[in-house]
């Protein structure tokens, strides 16, 4: 637990750059390996330290994760700074555990219908394929974190509303698995911020101060940065969010993508929770982003309007 807590504090804002993961899952076109390192490297210069990098899948049905291993490489030496991807089952876990990545996150669903539909699973079985993964994980002398993440935690596009006591039994199974972090995902964009506060205060209770839990926004019905300020409030230190709020969901069609990662970063400034980074800086990453994909629609009102601009004293 103590690694984990030096990688999550519990004093301060942890902001999660999912944008090379979550982000190219549906756009039209992705970077090339030189962009994505050119996107890193401006990011880790304004003090972004958290980097969700892709997912170990099949790099013939998603060929913009097939650069994965080179990003892995290349975050690992740069003192500070911590790598992350996506596995579905104990393959991915094992193409995982030959890299120097420093967490492995495994997806899960709140509800049984989607469970079902997205991985032919129940939720049940995925708690014991999370446990599998742990046993996996732990045969490594320096084993990564594990981050059990919970999808549609606020809501669901099969189901519609969802139990938050169910969650918040998924989550302890979650931790009893030997789940390091966990990650509830509003996946569809249902929640909004008495909903977050409300699960934040219960999660944060049922699981104690040793475990770290993230939230992800999408910002589907324009919700995203009101549910993170939400969770702030409650007590939640790990957001994710996607520069320019690049990405979108399957499941919620014309959905806007993530959580702008710059407008989050300046939200965080303006409750006064140091996050580390300097949002001015963000600005070079936004700028590789758009040459890298030109036709792609970009997110921000950070972006639109700018920094507020302090007058000089007369």
């Amino acid at each position: 637990m103590m690694k984990v807590r030096q990688i999550y504090p519990d004093n301060r804002v942890v902001l999660r750059e999912v944008g090379l993961r979550d982000g190219l899952q549906l756009t039209k076109g992705f970077p090339d390996t030189a962009q994505k390192l050119a996107w890193l490297r401006a990011e880790q210069a304004a003090g972004v330290q958290h980097f969700e990098l892709g997912s170990f899948l099949s790099q013939k049905h998603f060929p913009q994760f097939a650069d994965l291993r080179d990003l892995i490489a290349a975050v690992a030496p740069v003192p500070g700074c911590h790598s992350s991807a996506l596995t579905l089952n104990e393959r991915g876990v094992a193409d995982a555990l030959h890299t120097d990545v420093d967490e492995i996150v495994f997806v899960m669903s709140a509800t049984e219908s989607h469970s079902q539909a997205n991985t032919r699973r129940s939720r049940a079985e995925a708690v014991q394929m999370l446990t599998r993964i742990n046993a996996q994980r732990r045969e490594c002398e320096d084993p990564p974190v594990l981050m059990a993440g919970i999808a549609m935690a606020f809501g669901c596009s099969l189901e519609g509303q969802v139990d938050p006591d169910a969650v918040l039994r998924l989550a302890e199974d979650c931790a009893r698995a030997g789940a390091d972090v966990i990650a509830l995902a509003d996946t569809v964009g249902f929640g909004g911020p008495r909903q977050v506060a409300a699960l934040a205060d219960a999660i944060n209770a049922a699981l104690g101060a040793d475990m770290p839990v993230a939230m992800h926004f999408h910002d589907t019905r324009g919700l995203a940065l009101a549910n993170c300020a939400a969770a702030l409030d409650h007590g939640i230190r790990v957001l994710d969010g996607s520069l320019a709020g690049l990405g979108g969901c399957p499941f919620a069609p014309g959905a806007t993508g993530n959580a702008v990662f710059e407008d989050m970063a300046f939200l965080c400034d303006s409750m006064g929770f140091d996050t580390g980074i300097d949002v001015a800086a963000l600005k070079p990453a936004r700028a590789i982003l758009e040459s890298a994909l030109p036709h792609e629609e970009l997110h921000g009102a950070l972006a639109r309007a700018g920094l507020p601009k302090v007058s000089e004293p007369a």
